[in-house]
């Protein structure tokens, strides 16, 4: 497909706020090798996670997986603002997605965090933990509608259960890797999530699967 087609086909819904989960795991389900998701990735999964942050307002990632992966912050011409959710404040000034980027990022937390003095657009998103409805909501106040949410595995099991993924985009590495790693969702048990299957994409041995939760629209 030529990147327009592709566009077109992986862009998000009109006129409302969407969440959209974007993932790779091994065929077995594991989300990492050797702790980062780097291991599983090849030039398929690459273009769809470079094409999810084109098409999105904003990037929604833990701060747990901020750190493993080394993010940056925006530094594109169109500076793509990253949002990290703490609850415990477990960032530090130093880190490059402060250091090495155009817009500082947003930091989601809640009150009860000791979050130390950041550069960014902090946001207090509940008393004890963050509540990430009100966190989707913030973004979406600043007109954040598009929300690619990259992980970890933590953050998007927290979403599914506020019910507030609408869609997946998951890439399937041809690897078996046993050991264990994390799924691409874990925490607590939730009903599962129903969803509908919108595309399938092949390239090489590499799946690029597209779900939208049934009854999304």
């Amino acid at each position: 497909m030529t990147d327009t087609e592709l566009a077109a086909l992986y862009d998000y819904p009109p006129g409302r706020t969407w969440v959209t989960a974007n993932f790779v795991s091994s065929v077995d389900g594991a989300v990492s090798v050797d702790g980062r998701s780097a291991g599983l990735g090849s030039p398929a999964d690459k273009r769809i996670f470079l094409l999810g942050r084109e098409l999105a307002d904003v990037v929604l990632v833990g701060a747990g997986t901020a750190r493993a992966e080394g993010y940056r912050g925006a530094r594109r011409e169109r500076p793509l603002p990253i949002a990290v959710v703490t609850g415990r404040g477990a960032l530090s000034p130093d880190l490059p997605l402060f250091t090495d980027t155009k817009v500082p990022p947003i930091v989601i937390t809640c009150a009860a965090a000791r979050l130390p003095d950041l550069p960014a657009d902090v946001v207090v998103a509940g008393e004890t933990e963050v509540d990430l409805g009100l966190a989707v909501s913030e973004l979406a106040a600043r007109g954040l509608h598009k929300i690619d949410l990259e992980g970890g595995p933590r953050l998007f099991g927290a979403m599914l259960a506020r019910g507030l993924v609408d869609g997946l985009n998951l890439t399937v590495a041809p690897l078996l890797t046993a050991g264990d790693a994390d799924r691409i969702a874990t925490g607590p048990v939730v009903p599962p999530v129903d969803l509908e299957l919108a595309s399938v994409l092949r390239e090489d041995d590499v799946l690029m699967l597209r779900y939208r939760r049934r009854g999304s629209s």
